[in-house]
């Protein structure tokens, strides 16, 4: 359905791509990687036609629709919430407003009542009544409240105005839906409930995301942008990052090996050259290195980052305490008597619907937003920090973002502060920006930075991750990893919940449910208390009846036979499953196998004597990687499935 052939582009001086060529099929599920600046978002607007390629042709087939959810920035006008999310064509827009307009008397453009009954019968035709319904239930899922549907647009905050062109856009059900980091301005239940839809989406996604688990729930393959080609993985994200560094295995040890065998004959040429007995010889050892396909050296170009944070001082066991504490916005109650402890040393991340009052909790506990009633009580030594998104107001705009980052009490070098701006995308030049030409997503970075320079030893962060690419996302893990402080944080990065989180809060309508353990513990926890409430409400919705005693020796017989039955369908099962599992080793064992041989055959110096012979080594060796990687899930899911029957199997 998108076919990128030979495509190259320049940008500012730069070559983003060079001749590259990617196909996207109907049902695709597509997620393209690379870090920031190596042209994600240059790609998308080459797809939409926003910009043209140098050469190369990119072609859709014919009757295709496309959807675009952009990371930043889409508009909202006079239109309602629930009119923005059904606005999926001109026609459609053009027929809200006319049939509103009516409907507010004031008959703009309209002339008489069979007009307004011809407006309703268009409307209808194209769907509109029903559009409604699925937008409602769209919207709903995205995290907004029924009374928020005929609020206009424009009084919205941008994240959630994003929300509603991101359920515009679900409705409309493109062929081929392009999101840019749609996971950036949802929260953790609006998530969930987003990755679920979209796995039962009917057209291709095409994706630019930084939230690694939602690319291993949803993309079936990954695309990575690297020193300006497109390389495609099998797979999920995980599945991405073993592949490659197969691949980067493989490649270097080719690399190596023709390089020694290089080196080899040069030795000879440059030792007999001059010699007329051997001239030839030389020669022919000098054409014969023109001859071979030359293998790029391999460019580690995501470099590990390692460094330590400094470390606050330690506070006591309690660390800080809300008791009987009241909070409320006007007359919306949020909390009426809160009690909350955290102690040194948790890490919780609190949880729950949007609304419920995460961030609210959050502020209570930084003491950003005053206790209206009840107490909140800081520990022996216990020292607040609170990272919000939005809060930059520690910032000064006339510094720059190297003489904002070293504004810190701790003893650091400049080299070490510059290392960890990079970390957080702050590279070369960009330390010398004045912090008041910084975008809302770079103040934001920096305010981190500075938080983690000289941390408190109680971190309360709201929604850390967003504007970070993985490696910067890593890298702020492995900073929270060493932190010997208290942390608590609301985020809707389950791989980031699922690295620190050692206490999980739920909040929801005001009360907190404490699950001491991480956030699997938890989902195991809530997935059994919501299976055993259905049990129960079953069991009550059809309680069984007492039967006679001739119809129970009747049912007993019957019960026997098809117990019978059953027993026989299980072992079928069983063997049928047996044999698969077994036809999936035997074909794993061979393919680790072959990827042996060529792997031994690539060191030996006789393979690049044979033209070719080591690039054909290496194709082999990934389609074995790629085989490797497809069939190991299904192996795992088989074998899954006989541990199942096995269980089943009568004692």
């Amino acid at each position: 359905m998108l076919t990128i052939s030979d495509v190259s582009k320049v940008f500012g001086g730069r070559t983003l791509f060079e001749g590259v060529t990617l196909q996207v099929n109907r049902g695709d599920r597509v997620g393209l990687v690379g870090p920031n600046g190596a042209g994600k978002s240059t790609l998308f607007a080459l797809i939409l036609e926003k910009e043209s390629p140098d050469t190369g042709t990119i072609v859709f087939q014919r009757g295709i629709t496309t959807g675009f959810l952009p990371q930043e920035s889409a508009p909202a006008g006079e239109e309602t919430v629930l009119e923005l999310a059904t606005a999926i064509t001109p026609e459609v827009v053009k027929l809200q407003r006319l049939l509103k307009a009516w409907e507010a008397d004031h008959p703009t453009e309209l002339d008489h009542h069979d007009h307004h009954d011809n407006l309703h019968a268009r409307f209808d035709e194209l769907g509109g009544y029903q559009l409604e319904a699925k937008a409602k239930k769209i919207l709903a899922g995205l995290g907004f409240r029924e009374k928020d549907f005929n609020r206009p647009a424009r009084e919205m905050s941008g994240g959630w105005v994003m929300r509603a062109h991101l359920g515009r856009l679900l409705v409309q059900e493109p062929d081929l839906l392009m999101l840019d980091e749609p996971t950036n301005h949802l929260d953790l239940e609006a998530l969930l409930w987003f990755q679920d839809y979209l796995k039962q989406y009917p057209g291709a996604i095409l994706m630019i995301s930084h939230d690694r688990e939602f690319l291993n729930q949803l993309v079936g393959s990954i695309v990575e942008i690297r020193q300006s080609q497109l390389i495609r993985y099998r797979g999920n994200y995980e599945d991405y990052l073993t592949q490659r560094a197969a691949h980067e295995e493989q490649l270097a040890a080719a690399y190596k090996n023709q390089q020694r065998e290089i080196a080899h004959l040069m030795e000879f040429v440059d030792r007999f050259r001059a010699k007329n007995t051997k001239a030839a010889q030389a020669q022919s050892k000098l054409k014969q290195i023109e001859r071979m396909e030359k293998i790029e050296a391999p460019v580690n170009d995501e470099k590990k980052i390692n460094f330590s944070f400094p470390q606050p001082q330690r506070s006591g066991l309690k660390v800080i305490t809300l008791k009987g504490v009241r909070h409320a916005y006007g007359e919306n109650v949020v909390y009426r008597s809160l009690d909350f402890q955290a102690e040194r040393g948790q890490r919780t991340v609190l949880v729950g619907p949007n609304g419920a009052g995460k961030s609210t909790l959050l502020k209570l506990l930084a003491g950003v937003l005053p206790v209206q009633g009840g107490e909140r009580e800081l520990g022996h030594k216990a020292k607040a920090g609170y990272y919000s998104q939005y809060r930059v107001e520690m910032l000064q705009a006339g510094r720059s973002v190297l003489e904002e980052a070293l504004e810190t009490p701790q003893r650091v070098t400049e080299q070490f502060v510059r290392t960890v701006l990079g970390c957080f995308l702050f590279r070369g030049d960009d330390v010398f920006k004045r912090v008041s030409v910084l975008s809302g997503g770079e103040k934001s970075r920096l305010a981190l930075v500075k938080l983690l320079l000289d941390p408190p030893n109680l971190l309360l962060m709201d929604e850390p991750t967003t504007h970070l690419d993985i490696p910067s996302i890593d890298a702020l893990v492995g900073a929270l990893k060493q932190f010997a402080g208290t942390l608590i944080f609301i985020s809707h990065d389950v791989y980031f919940i699922r690295a620190l989180a050692n206490h999980v809060v739920h909040v929801n309508a005001g009360q907190l449910t404490h699950y001491a353990g991480d956030y699997q513990y938890y989902l195991d926890k809530t997935a059994a208390t919501s299976e055993r409430a259905a049990l129960t409400a079953g069991a009550k919705a059809e309680a069984p009846r007492p039967e006679p005693a001739e119809r129970a020796s009747v049912k007993s017989k019957e019960q026997k036979r098809l117990e019978a039955e059953q027993r026989q369908a299980l072992s079928r099962a069983r063997k049928e499953q047996q044999q698969l599992v077994k036809s999936l080793e035997t074909e794993i064992a061979g393919l680790e196998l072959k990827q042996k041989e060529l792997a031994a055959e690539l060191e030996k110096p006789d393979t690049y004597q044979q033209p070719g012979r080591a690039m054909e080594i290496n194709r082999e060796l990934i389609y074995a990687q790629d085989r490797l990687a497809e069939i190991t899930p299904e192996w795992e899911a088989a074998a899954r499935k006989l541990e199942d029957l096995e269980a089943a199997r009568p004692a």
